[in-house]
């Protein structure tokens, strides 16, 4: 009688011993064709296996004096499944080429740093600030404080830059020793690899804003922001429109890990808003969003209209400088403005509704007007009012290159057909197309959640192309 290897996964069945042992007394002890049966792989694979003799159809265990031999075949399942053997080949096939495409991003993103390092000029920062802090020495620096402040700024511009130049470049080092460390390696630690894509991924989005920064020159590019969103054209859809681009530039600011505030809304009479306020303060923000002006046109089904049919709506966007009271060298004629003041208006507290405190300023010449309602007196609306209004006035002159306020044109955003710079598109497709730069994007959902990064990128890469060819 041939012997079979058994593996007991569960105690035998003493019902089927009982039954079977008469057949099997009457079958004359042959074997049967069953025995022959080969060994499932998964049983060789215990490392110390149970080795029985059994009879067909029978649990009964009868203990052999010598052990059995395995196949060869089986022997060489069980050392390829030992502990010991590490990794197997397929995993360590696709480790490798992790790592080399990882090589390759390393090298990549260190050219990348190697440029941007050298266009920045580090030799001519150090001078530059070895200058002004020779300027900060001097016993008559505080003389001019208008003056020691922008030196003040400059100075700290220009060592935030070289600490950001120094830390790029050590992130780069870094992910190369990784590198480096892991060819030198007999295996491959995948916990290391995943270090070095992460310190690559990060630091190549450092490096897009850096490039980013770099195309912000204009004089109040580094400042703060304030967007007003005008409804316009489309009645209620119009101002359901504005109120979807308001949650939008919240949420890109909150992206940017900006200071955003809403600090005005007049809500609209069905849905939305007419017109909203916001600011938003951080570094660049101006030159950020600075693209933004213009009116925003959208196309989808209208959810105020009973039939479902496709609305098209506009809303005005305009940006304008976050400037400090004191950096505002500007003097306007008081004939030149018409000052009117209203009730602020929303719900609850103790002045609003009853007292005037809200401010609206139009600047007669131009027609620039603003409008300011978030602080609680009426001086205090009106000083706020008029600083946004010399703010709009300097950046229009830089537009339009007026020397003087009297030469501006005005900058009113005419939210109607024809003046659009961006389409938002929700039916009967889904896009977004800015029309001046061309850029485009189907994830629509993204955009108006805050995504405006590429939409910025572009316009900016588009203004300095516009610069330099003029």
């Amino acid at each position: 009688m041939e012997s079979v290897v058994h593996s007991f996964v569960s105690p035998p069945d003493h019902r089927l011993q009982s039954q079977n042992f008469s057949a099997m007394r009457t079958s004359s002890m042959s074997p049967s064709p069953t025995a022959h049966r080969s060994i499932p792989s998964f049983r060789c694979r215990a490392e110390k296996p149970i080795v029985a003799a059994a009879f067909p159809y029978s649990h009964s265990v009868f203990p052999l004096s010598t052990p059995l031999s395995l196949p060869s075949s089986c022997h060489s399942k069980v050392l390829f499944a030992t502990p010991d053997a590490g990794v197997s080949s397929e995993t360590g096939v696709w480790a490798m080429q992790d790592f080399y495409s990882l090589r390759k991003d390393v090298e990549a993103t260190s050219k990348r740093v190697e440029e941007i390092r050298a266009s920045a000029g580090l030799e001519q920062l150090g001078e530059e600030v070895a200058k002004l802090e020779k300027a900060t020495g001097s016993d008559s620096f505080w003389d001019d404080r208008s003056s020691a402040q922008q030196t003040l700024m400059a100075l700290t511009d220009i060592k935030d830059k070289m600490n950001l130049l120094k830390e790029f470049q050590d992130q780069i080092d870094d992910a190369e020793t990784i590198v480096n460390l892991t060819e030198e390696m007999d295996s491959t630690d995948t916990a290391l690899l995943e270090e070095a894509a992460t310190i690559v991924k990060e630091l190549n989005k450092a490096l897009d804003k850096f490039e980013l920064s770099q195309l912000l020159s204009g004089p109040y590019d580094k400042e703060g922001a304030v967007i007003n969103i005008t409804a316009g054209a489309g009645g209620t859809d119009a101002q359901d429109w504005a109120d979807m681009l308001l949650r939008m530039y919240v949420r890109w600011g909150e992206r940017q890990r900006y200071k955003t505030r809403v600090v005005e809304k007049s809500m609209g009479e069905e849905a939305g808003i007419k017109s909203a306020t916001i600011e938003v303060e951080g570094r660049y923000a101006f030159g950020y969003l600075s693209g933004e002006k213009g009116t925003h046109r959208i196309v989808r089904q209208s959810p105020f209209n009973s039939k479902g049919l496709r609305q098209t709506s506009f809303s005005g966007v305009e940006v304008m400088p976050l400037l400090p009271e004191d950096s505002l060298n500007v003097e306007i004629p008081e004939e030149d403005l018409q000052i009117g003041f209203s009730r602020a208006g929303g719900s609850g507290g103790q002045n609003v509704n009853k007292v005037e405190t809200a401010v609206r300023i139009t600047h007669i010449p131009t027609g620039v007007t603003v409008r300011c309602t978030e602080e609680r007196s009426q001086l205090a609306n009106k000083i706020k009012a008029l600083s946004r209004l010399k703010a709009k006035l300097l950046v229009i002159a830089v537009e339009q290159r007026a020397s003087e306020i009297k030469q501006i044109r005005g900058d009113a955003v005419k939210a109607d057909w024809g003046q659009q710079i961006r389409n938002y598109v929700f039916h009967p497709y889904k896009l977004v197309k800015d029309v001046r730069t061309g850029y485009e994007t189907t994830d629509i959902v993204s955009v108006m959640d805050g995504e405006l990064d590429p939409f910025i990128k572009a316009y900016l890469r588009y203004k300095y192309t516009e610069s330099m060819s003029n």
